[in-house]
């Protein structure tokens, strides 16, 4: 069975940066912002290990909560993928490789939370 290990929160926010700010001030996180080009940024901090990231909100999350998913990592993605397959999971995107060193996967849970499978450190 492959191993897992929490891996990170997903939160959407009408303003990243500053929902990253309160993260640092009120809890001491450390923010990170890096310009993906095209006026995009990724957003997030690190308290104490775990990783809140921050994405903007867009016109299809109009009426979903603020939490987008959360991650779980794994050690060996496409095995965990066939186990939980053969277990009934429903996966909503198959595997993705990010960068060679790191993989994705997303699956739904039976009330509907999405989980975001990884393999490799964002």
């Amino acid at each position: 069975m492959p191993s897992y290990v929490f891996d990170h929160i997903h939160l959407i926010s009408p303003d990243p940066a500053k929902t990253a700010d309160f993260y640092a001030t009120m809890f001491g996180a450390k923010k990170s912002i890096r310009d993906l080009g095209g006026g995009r940024q990724a957003v997030s901090v690190d308290l104490a290990g775990t990783s809140i990231l921050i994405r903007p909100a867009g016109e299809a999350d109009k009426g979903k909560p603020s939490l987008d998913h959360y991650g779980i990592r794994t050690d060996n993605l496409e095995a965990a993928i066939k186990e939980l397959k053969a277990a009934g999971v429903e996966f909503t995107m198959e595997l993705r490789a990010i960068r060679p060193d790191f993989k994705i996967s997303f699956l739904r849970t039976p009330d509907g939370v999405s989980i975001e499978l990884v393999q490799g450190v964002l």
